[in-house]
């Protein structure tokens, strides 16, 4: 396996498989994050730009794994209605990692992405010494320029926008892993490709928050600032490009990568590529990295990704009733707690035979 994906399969690892790692753990939702300098000790192929990031700036580490967990979770909402559904189970996900497939690609994006999000978020927080608000003093101002806009309200950059050109370049630092072993290689030519479009579903699609200033409610004056995406509008628009992923093959200068097919344009920087087809993880099987769909829960009515039809492969459903505990009956006590009572509730599954 090349450079940076032996660097992002190692990093995934150790942030998906904790219980193997002694003294580090982590909890989704939990306060705590993981030791910056474990996953650099564990990390042991870290070098250059990124072992000075771990020396220098262990903090960044911090959110960099942060960020890994963020892409991973919106991998599995992403997929979670698929044959592949993203799962964190660590000996299949590391076989999905090792072929150059869609669902990798779309993997390698998410991740970069979540990297360079966090990072930013982080930023504004101000949680990170080397960074802050986006600076707007060398940026060119809005047009109109701080004059009468088209409403005759005058505005001017200001609050405090997201610097996500640090996050886009702490996530290229970190996650690119680029040298000259790798350079030419086809495999990292893709990697380092899909982990572009990532941070680029990030980078260019800031949006414009502004604040009205006056008396008695008036807008006389709007202070603008630009805002990342949500993490989850990143993760709708990796995915559409995961539907339009480009097949690609590796030129004969081995420094170019050439569609596959007629008459197919080039892919852009933000469309996803990929190299080997995918199998159809329809059964399970350990050396493709497939659990199979038996015992899925699917939708019986539905015609996309989640219905019966397509996840179980045609093998059929079978239809189970569950019992489950849910909160119900919940009343607010001053002050201020919320007590409910559990309540049991029949549903209905349809599971893939």
């Amino acid at each position: 396996m090349l450079p940076s994906s032996r660097t992002q399969l190692g990093l995934f690892f150790i942030l998906l498989c904790p219980a193997n790692i002694i003294g580090l753990w982590w909890a989704v939702g939990s306060p705590l994050v993981m030791d910056p300098n474990s996953i650099c000790r564990k990390t042991k192929r870290l070098a250059g730009k990124q072992a000075e990031l771990c020396q220098l700036e262990p903090e960044i580490v911090q959110e960099v794994a942060k960020g890994t967990k963020l892409g991973v979770r919106e991998c599995q909402y992403q997929f979670r209605f698929r044959r592949w559904n993203c799962t964190s189970h660590s000996k299949y996900f590391g076989k999905i990692l090792q072929q150059d497939i869609r669902e990798t690609a779309f993997v390698y994006a998410i991740t970069a992405a979540g990297v360079s999000h966090a990072i930013t978020q982080a930023c504004s927080m101000g949680e990170l010494l080397q960074c802050g608000c986006e600076l707007t003093r060398s940026r060119a101002p809005p047009s109109p320029t701080a004059g009468p806009g088209t409403d005759g309200t005058a505005w001017e950059w200001g609050g405090c926008g997201d610097d996500v050109q640090f996050g886009y370049e702490k996530s290229q630092q970190f996650m690119d892993a680029k040298n000259k072993k790798g350079k030419n290689d086809i495999r990292a030519l893709i990697d380092l490709h899909n982990n572009e479009a990532g941070r680029l579903a990030v980078r260019s699609y800031m949006r414009t928050e502004c604040k009205c200033h006056g008396l008695s409610g008036s807008c006389t004056l709007r202070t603008c600032w630009r805002k990342m995406p949500h993490f989850r509008e990143v993760g709708d628009r990796l995915l559409e490009r995961f539907n339009g992923a480009f097949k690609v093959m590796g030129g004969n200068d081995g420094k170019t990568l050439i569609p596959v097919g007629d008459n197919i344009k080039p892919p852009d920087k933000q469309d996803l590529i990929y190299s080997a087809d995918s199998p159809d993880f329809c059964s399970a099987n350990r050396k493709t990295g497939s659990l199979g769909t038996r015992g899925r829960v699917c939708n019986s009515t539905a015609m996309d990704t989640s219905g019966c039809d397509l996840l179980c492969c045609g093998r059929g459903h079978r239809d189970e009733t569950v019992v489950l505990e849910e909160n119900c009956l919940c009343r607010f006590h001053w002050c201020c707690v919320v007590q409910c009572r559990k309540c049991s509730v029949r549903q209905e599954l349809s599971l893939c035979i």
